[in-house]
């Protein structure tokens, strides 16, 4: 968080030093990181991400469902294993990476 502080204290100042003026208007520079759900893009993110929770959506249904949440617990030879709970069961899911629409990091509540 203090990183991201200094970076809005760094840019704030540049912004304002160029001519013509970019933003004429007030404006308010907010400097972000993607946050606790930050989107799982690549392989090498998903692959990062064993051991942590996600939530990935699908092109196609498996076992009647498009959206699975739960603990990727191994992703190997471009298979997702999603470890999730169905009611109060635990279930595993191996999900093809090509299925794979969307994929973030998930908060588990």
């Amino acid at each position: 968080m203090n990183d991201t502080a200094d970076l809005s204290e760094i840019i704030s100042p540049l912004l304002d030093s160029i001519q013509p003026d970019p933003f004429p208007n007030e404006y308010m520079l907010e400097v972000t990181s993607p946050g606790l759900e930050r989107p799982l893009k690549t392989k090498e993110s998903i692959e990062a991400s064993v051991g942590k929770y996600i939530n990935v959506s699908l092109y196609k249904s498996i076992d009647k469902a498009k959206v699975f949440e739960g603990t990727l617990i191994k992703f190997q030879d471009d298979i997702l294993t999603i470890e999730y709970l169905d009611k109060t069961r635990k279930k595993e899911v191996n999900i093809p990476y090509s299925l794979v629409s969307k994929a973030r990091l998930a908060v588990k509540i």
